[in-house]
């Protein structure tokens, strides 16, 4: 059978979402509970899924490539896949090549029995360590950079807790994890707390999540998050939690806020809707506009966009319709089809834009190009006048811990000013929140500029955690060396 054909992604110059992990322990719908958890966690990657269940004497496992629905949508596949505990993992690659050996949850056997894991992240000296490891005869079956724990735990003594913090002492970079031995399930999260991990409950069964909207879809609690640095171990017994490791200043990401996690998430104890309506009340404050409606890009500007309507006092209209099923299709994506671009993804409400001053608002602008074709549909469509708010300061830096960034240079407000956007983009004004304003969204009454509260080296150039790898030459070329390395 042939491969199938992808449409041309004309959102492909959006951030990329990193990834999602999921455990439970103590239920007997193990994999069911996390195959809907990882449902939910959907929007956090959809190259590639995977489950490990354990049913008191051995691991099942299922991965594949695409999407939770199909790659968990045989009857079959869910019988084979018992057991009272079970982790799984949504990807999109962030190191590591598409391919079948880097789907997570990955699992190996040691000498004191088999762990799966799955994480959320990017480690920034995992070449450095792989090349180390290599040389000392280790045997890598994936160019992901997750491997890497594994071979550090196989070579440290004591519990598999004791081996975990052994490893991950000598990591850098982002991650949250969970991980699945035969008796327990572990969450960790690093020092920072960059990527989000939290903590829930189902009667008497302990989660672990990425977002808590996995936990609303199979009606269980939200119990709180897990502190960054923290390690919590879940048994049949109870739950147990170490600090193992230094403690540092926590600096959460703030794209999880702006763009990544679900709106209807909670993250660090606040609401993700409310705080992208905050941050579209604070871009009317900062950059107001004489204008007849709002119209956001779908659907991750939709709450910006209304906080921004109510902080105008402006209407709120759907004027770009967004088609949710563009995955895979018959056509053949030839240079005559092409040049459609964004259209396969969204179209113009001629109804509400034609004869408009319109205030379009977005979460991002990344390279630039997706803005354009937008623009070019909405003036299409009639718009008398389009004002373009942005509910992020402009992204003029590369991310390493775990979103899929371009290159410095592939970053249009690294090399243009915002004068120079407006015109690439062909809008008539153009303005992003300020710093200061997302923090305000935030609760906080702006960046300290000696303690940031948050993640946000994308604006600032501020990275916290040192990029080993990245000393040794460009971000393309490292990722080059990964991916030929096995």
């Amino acid at each position: 059978m042939p491969a199938p054909v992808y449409a041309l992604d004309p959102g492909s110059d959006r951030l990329r979402e990193e990834c999602a992990v999921f455990g439970i322990l103590g239920t007997s719908d193990a994999a069911a509970h996390t195959a809907l958890g990882l449902h939910a966690l959907q929007h956090r990657g959809q190259e590639a899924t995977g489950l490990v269940a354990h049913d008191g004497e051995r691991f099942n496992v299922h991965r594949g490539l695409g999407q939770v629905a199909d790659v968990f949508a045989k009857r079959r596949v869910m019988d084979g896949l018992v057991g009272n505990a079970a982790i799984g993992h949504n990807r999109y690659s962030t190191t590591g090549a598409p391919n079948p050996r880097n789907i997570q949850p990955l699992f190996a056997e040691l000498d004191l029995g088999g762990v799966a894991v799955a994480h959320n992240g990017n480690l920034t000296n995992a070449m450095t360590l792989r090349r180390e490891l290599i040389g000392q005869g280790s045997i890598f079956q994936s160019t992901t950079d997750t491997e890497v724990i594994l071979h550090l735990m196989a070579r440290a003594k004591g519990r598999v807790v004791d081996r975990l913090v052994e490893a991950l002492l000598q990591v850098e970079g982002a991650y949250s994890l969970v991980l699945l031995t035969q008796r327990k399930l572990i969450g960790v999260r690093d020092p920072f707390g960059v990527r989000p991990l939290v903590l829930g409950r189902l009667g008497d069964s302990y989660i672990l999540a990425s977002e808590s909207c996995a936990f609303d879809i199979i009606g269980a609690e939200l119990v709180r998050d897990v502190e960054p640095g923290e390690v919590v171990v879940i048994t049949e017994e109870g739950l147990e939690s170490v600090r193992p490791f230094r403690r540092e200043r926590p600096r959460p990401c703030l794209f999880e806020y702006v763009y990544f996690a679900r709106p209807d998430s909670v993250v660090g104890g606040r609401s993700v809707y409310q705080v992208r309506k905050a941050i579209g009340a604070e871009l009317a404050r900062e950059a107001p506009v004489d204008a007849d409606v709002v119209v956001p890009v779908p659907d991750s500007g939709v709450p910006a966009a209304m906080g921004f309507a109510e902080g105008a006092g402006l209407p709120f209209e759907l004027g770009i319709i967004r088609n949710h099923y563009v995955g895979r299709t018959f056509i053949e994506p030839t240079n005559e089809i092409r040049h459609l671009g964004v259209r396969l993804k969204h179209n113009a409400n001629m109804a509400v834009l034609k004869g408009k001053r319109v205030v379009l608002i977005d979460d991002s602008i990344v390279r630039g190009t997706t803005s354009v074709k937008i623009v070019r549909m909405v003036r299409e469509a009639g718009a008398a006048e389009v004002h373009m708010r942005v509910a992020s300061p402009p992204i003029r830096f590369p991310c390493f811990y775990g979103i899929d960034t371009p290159e410095k240079a592939d970053l249009v407000a690294s090399h243009m000013s915002i004068e120079g956007m407006a015109g690439y983009i062909d809008v008539d004004s153009l303005a992003f929140v300020t710093l200061d304003g997302l923090y305000r969204a935030m609760g906080e009454p702006g960046r300290d500029p000696m303690a940031p509260a948050f993640l946000d080296h994308y604006f600032t150039g501020d990275y916290p955690i040192p990029l080993v790898d990245e000393e040794g030459g460009s971000r393309s070329r490292q990722l080059t060396l990964l991916r030929e390395a096995v």
